[in-house]
């Protein structure tokens, strides 16, 4: 991947790919989220992004919202355990327009007290939205029961009585503690010359102070595996099974991104998809997601089904488990499963606002980005014995932690 970049002189590093393209796409990435929250700041993270658009010293809400889409662009944000993006799309002349707002977005929100009071009920309804999905908070569960104890465990989100306390204080308190300069990516996607984007991003951040980050974020080293099952008012029985896995930076994390593929990627004809709803019918969905953090990682399958057939379900899934740890991938198979993830991870190059969003990321943590062509010859040097090695590492029955919402009916 072709790409320039620069570090201003307050840490803050631009990274810049250019396209042909008429859109372009620009963000803040910052290397923050949940995990950073202090006890009695839960759900803080997730609350600055939603109140940070609430006004600035010249602006107010309204005025945000609209100085993009006014002219057919769009903004938008989200928060992760690590990670926070504030960020844009619109027509590339337009590329000043939203750098300056993103830029007095960071540096002059005022955080308007009836604005927060407003946008607390917003995400408390967010949150009650959020309970009444059971596939997507079992996610969270399932995270607050494998990091029992640790900050990644905390939803992102946080508790209505949480988000109900927090003043402005509270908020710029978390921002001066956590919003490092030396942390921070402006990702910049679309046919702009590298000089004049560069002119323009020092022009308005670079009189950012600087502040970089000096604390180690407390790692989560004691992992033990747990099974829980919680009464809920469903049609189905809810399931996650999963461990932890290796961390962003691990060596064998291409591996590991490849093995999860194969058991159930996005794909189709993941092993799971074959095993549990091809040939037996038991699922609508089944899926497995690896997540990779800084300092650890998390692989977790899961299935929704009737209630009779969840214990056939876990049956199957254990020995489609089993078989990735005991039986080597022949010649053809690996190949196969080479060439499908390249291919998916070359088609998700298509979409620029995508692109944006996980070079920035990459760029955030290892300060580099690699082509598509690097990426191949890592996917092609990977070998079954590997994948093999990987699969008894990860994909032990003995360190899987199971949780499962039951169902009434």
């Amino acid at each position: 991947m072709q790409y320039n970049a620069f570090t201003l002189a307050n840490g803050i590093r631009l990274l810049h790919i250019p396209t042909l393209s008429t859109v372009a796409h620009f963000g803040i990435l910052l290397n923050t989220g949940s995990r950073d929250e202090l006890d009695d700041e839960i759900g803080m993270a997730h609350f600055i992004e939603h109140v940070i658009f609430k006004g600035t010293k010249k602006r107010k809400a309204y005025h945000i919202l609209s100085r993009l889409e006014d002219v057919g662009g769009d903004l938008n944000a989200y928060t992760t355990k690590e990670e926070t993006a504030i960020y844009g799309t619109f027509l590339k002349d337009d590329y000043i327009r939203a750098i300056e707002l993103l830029s007095d977005i960071i540096k002059n929100s005022t955080f308007p007290k009836h604005e927060i009071e407003k946008e607390k009920e917003v995400i408390i309804e967010e949150i009650n939205s959020y309970l009444d999905s059971p596939s997507e908070l079992i996610y969270d569960d399932f995270e607050d029961l494998l990091f029992q104890g640790h900050p990644f465990g905390r939803q992102i989100l946080g508790t209505p009585e949480k988000i109900m306390s927090y003043e402005k204080k509270d908020i710029e308190k978390f921002m001066k503690a956590n919003y490092h300069t030396d942390q921070m990516v402006l990702c910049f996607v679309g046919n702009i010359p590298f000089t004049r984007l560069r002119n323009r991003i020092e022009y308005y951040f670079n009189d950012i102070p600087a502040n970089l980050r000096t604390k180690k974020r407390l790692e989560f080293t004691d992992y033990k595996p747990h099974s829980l099952t919680v009464d809920k008012d469903t049609y189905q029985n809810h399931t996650i099974i999963g461990t932890i896995a290796h961390k962003i930076g691990h060596p064998d994390r291409t591996t590991m991104v490849l093995l999860n593929n194969i058991l159930g990627g996005t794909s189709m004809n993941s092993r799971l998809n074959l095993a549990i709803r091809e040939r037996h019918g038991m699922a609508y969905n089944i899926e497995s997601t690896l997540t990779s953090y800084s300092d650890t990682g998390l692989l977790s399958i899961y299935y929704g089904t009737d209630p009779e057939n969840s214990q056939k379900a876990q049956d199957l899934i254990f020995k489609e488990l089993k078989k990735l740890r005991e039986n080597k991938l022949g010649t053809l198979q690996l190949s196969k499963a080479k060439k499908q993830l390249f291919g998916q991870i070359s088609v998700s190059q298509e979409n620029s606002e995508e692109i944006m969003l996980s070079a920035g990321k990459s760029y955030m943590f290892f300060n580099e980005l690699s082509s598509l062509g690097q990426i191949h010859k890592k996917i092609e040097a990977i070998t079954a014995e590997q994948i093999l090695e990987v699969a008894n590492t990860i994909l032990r029955e003995d360190q899987m932690s199971i949780l499962t919402y039951l169902s009434k009916e």
